[in-house]
């Protein structure tokens, strides 16, 4: 196992996205090789922006092609599979997000199986516990299944399972709760909320809150995620394991409303609008114990720290000074 990625070839599924981005910003500036797939479903060009032509390989395609896929991860040493449609899509789409999200991962780990790379990291989401018993939540704790997003994520886990102790897959899991911060374009419609709720402060509109806004969530910074990324692809004492990236504090999205609002200024009260069929969690928070005890990780950025930096980088942005 490489201790850091100087001259590893690394593939990136769905890195022209908004994580996958970031990403593959931290893999460039520690001289990785690096080769992006990417359908542009919900991927831009302009979330590579900054980044030098010449340090990554572009490749325009999909996860759901298994020769592209295989050929990809013949050559790489490290993969990260990002590529996924997300719950607002998954949504409308069953069988597309069944394709994608299922399809896709077991596309990326039957090339595994059969290149061997060093490491296979999958992203999932904190979405496959639902409406959690207990908080905060930890990794082995109940799985509730509430959206079609949710079970083909969890799918994808349980594939990777399957390949680690059938086949001997070095993979590891990752699950990411309501990540934000630079390279979330507000204009897509399928992004997070922190994206949402800035682009209208920018603008001076009320922030719109579905439902009455006591619904809580984890909210973990980019860069904090890249960073526990990064260490769970590279330690051994991560093949296999399954882990929650977070934050361990709870904030609801009213409380979200008000941070942003004070950041810009915003004298506005809030609109309360219908909430949405995805809108189905209550409360969540996820324990980062054992990522901690294991990888030494901590996230580094609070919330309002993490909000600061995004209001930063989107004035940047508006300014066309885009900030690396």
């Amino acid at each position: 196992m490489a201790s850091d990625f100087r001259g590893q070839r690394v593939l990136v599924t769905g890195g022209a996205g908004f994580v996958g981005s970031n990403l593959v910003r931290r893999l460039v500036a520690e001289d990785a090789e690096v080769t992006i797939l990417d359908d542009f479903f919900t991927g831009r060009l302009e979330n590579l922006r900054g980044i030098p032509p010449e340090a990554y390989r572009l490749v325009r395609g999909s996860v759901t092609d298994s020769e592209l896929v295989r050929q990809l991860v013949s050559e790489a040493e490290f993969v990260f599979h990002l590529a996924a449609r997300n719950i607002i899509a998954s949504t409308r789409n069953p069988y597309e997000d069944f394709k994608t999200n299922i399809g896709g991962t077991l596309n990326v780990l039957l090339a595994a199986r059969e290149c061997r790379p060093q490491r296979v990291l999958y992203t999932s989401s904190v979405s496959v516990y639902g409406n959690p018993r207990y908080l905060p939540i930890n990794e082995d704790d109940r799985i509730s299944l509430l959206t079609p997003y949710a079970v083909s994520k969890y799918s994808g886990e349980g594939y990777c399972q399957a390949f680690y102790e059938s086949y001997g897959v070095p993979v590891v899991v990752v699950r990411y709760s309501n990540v934000y911060g630079p390279w979330q374009d507000p204009q897509n419609p399928y992004c997070g909320v922190v994206a949402k709720f800035m682009q209208r402060a920018q603008a001076g509109m009320p922030l719109e809150i579905h439902g009455d806004g006591q619904q809580t969530r984890d909210f973990t910074f980019v860069e904090d995620v890249v960073e526990a990324t990064i260490q769970a692809a590279l330690s051994p004492k991560s093949e296999g394991e399954v882990f929650n990236i977070g934050t361990g504090v709870e904030t609801s999205v009213e409380t979200l409303a008000h941070l942003v609002s004070d950041l810009y200024g915003l004298e506005v009260a809030p609109l309360h609008i219908d909430r949405r069929d995805i809108d189905n969690i209550r409360r969540r928070v996820v324990n980062i114990e054992k990522i901690r005890r294991t990888l030494r990780w901590t996230p580094n950025v609070t919330l309002a720290e993490g909000l600061y930096r995004t209001q930063r980088w989107n004035e940047e942005c508006t300014s066309g000074e885009i900030l690396p």
